[in-house]
């Protein structure tokens, strides 16, 4: 859009580092690799390296699992939202665009080309040795191929679709014809009525969504479609807070009350679990329903009570917390290889299922930083990672 001959334009106010969100990210960060740890060890075998369990505690891998799904994706897409309005307004449309495409097309083409071969190798010698079998050969550019996931990279594709339609919606804006202003205000929160209507609308689309797209179906790549919903919503809320400064307008009850909510909602979804089964996972039945109505509530409550904490509690960085932060979309990339290969190295260990998750865990998260320090040292690397 052209702008006015001699008008004056404010340039986009610049915010305030948010170190309590980067420290909130980066506590997500481990959550990924702690989720992922537990999946190789679980009854749900939806991971490059596993182990089905042996004995019980694989279930309570799987409760960890349904947990943790609830809403740790989901808080990524919230703090996702509350960075784009202020990156669009700096930039504008066409730049804006080519930093998501660098800094998100260019991780996921190095997913794609380095990090999938290196977490899937083992899979691909047993897929060979089954070929074997059967008097076949099976290069590995047809294994690729039928075998093609995004894996944890989804997150990213999703993230640059998000981030399309906001551009998109911003040129379609009367608000994106006017010169930028500080746009940002500190404002109040939502009320207690706000947030519980939207849990009920929220929870209502995803049981609905849930009937055509139940848990535990992949479309498209994607592992979990049945909380796009939930996705869609947080990215949303992520940058209608941006603007108006819900942050700082979060009461410490509000805190408390999230984090009570959420404690009740997993007791819930557990008793959810146990009593109805897989009928929790969608076709329209009631325990579905009970399922996105806790789920909902779990996201929203415990979201509001980390927002809170890490605001008024973890609101500092130091050299740590800023290493830390700095290294966790690295992680994000590499850490299928690092947790695939440990996986292979603890092989023979001999252990109940939620041990050999302790193990790997305690081991994995220390390396898969040392791993991102090692990656962004190498040129060029820091530009886009």
């Amino acid at each position: 859009m052209t702008k006015p001959v001699n008008q004056p334009t404010a340039p986009p106010a610049t915010s305030p580092r948010l170190f309590h969100v980067d420290n909130l990210r980066t506590a997500l960060m481990a959550l990924v690799v702690i989720h992922h740890s537990a999946i190789g060890y679980s009854n749900i075998p939806r991971w490059y390296y596993t182990e089905p369990p042996a004995d019980p505690t694989g279930t309570l891998l799987d409760i960890l699992l349904l947990l943790n799904q609830a809403f740790f994706m989901g808080a990524f897409f919230l703090i996702s939202g509350l960075f784009v309005p202020g990156s669009y307004d700096r930039k504008r449309a066409a730049p804006f665009l080519r930093e998501r495409l660098l800094r998100l097309g260019v991780p996921l083409l190095l997913w794609l080309l380095v990090i999938r071969p290196l977490a899937t190798v083992g899979r691909y010698a047993t897929a060979v040795d089954a070929a074997a079998r059967q008097g076949t050969e099976l290069p590995y550019w047809q294994y690729y191929l039928l075998s093609f996931t995004p894996g944890p990279m989804w997150f990213v594709e999703v993230l640059l679709v998000f981030s399309a339609l906001y551009v998109l919606w911003r040129r379609l804006a009367v608000q994106d014809r006017r010169p930028s202003t500080s746009a940002t205000v500190t404002g109040r929160a939502p009320g207690a009525v706000a947030i519980v209507g939207f849990a009920i609308g929220l929870a209502l689309v995803t049981y609905l969504w849930r009937i055509v797209v139940p848990m535990g179906v992949s479309v498209l790549g994607l592992p979990t479609p049945a909380y796009l919903p939930q996705y869609a919503a947080l990215f949303t809320v992520g940058l209608i807070a941006a603007r108006r400064g819900w942050l700082e307008g979060l009461s410490r009850t509000a805190g408390r009350i999230g984090f009570a909510t959420a404690a009740l909602a997993a007791v819930g979804l557990v008793l959810d679990l146990v009593l109805a089964g897989e009928a929790i996972l969608g076709h329209g039945t009631l325990p579905s329903l009970v399922a996105a109505t806790c789920e909902t509530a779990l996201a929203v409550g415990i979201m509001l009570g980390l927002l809170v904490l890490f605001r008024e509690r973890l609101g500092h960085q130091g050299r740590r917390r800023r290493f830390l932060s700095t290294h966790a979309f690295t992680v994000y990339v590499i850490h299928p290889a690092v947790l695939v290969a440990l996986g292979y190295a603890l092989r023979d260990v001999q252990a109940p299922a939620v041990a050999k998750f302790a193990l790997l865990t305690v081991l994995g998260l220390p390396l898969c930083w040392a791993a991102a320090y090692v990656v962004r040292a190498l040129p060029g690397a820091r530009k886009v990672l």
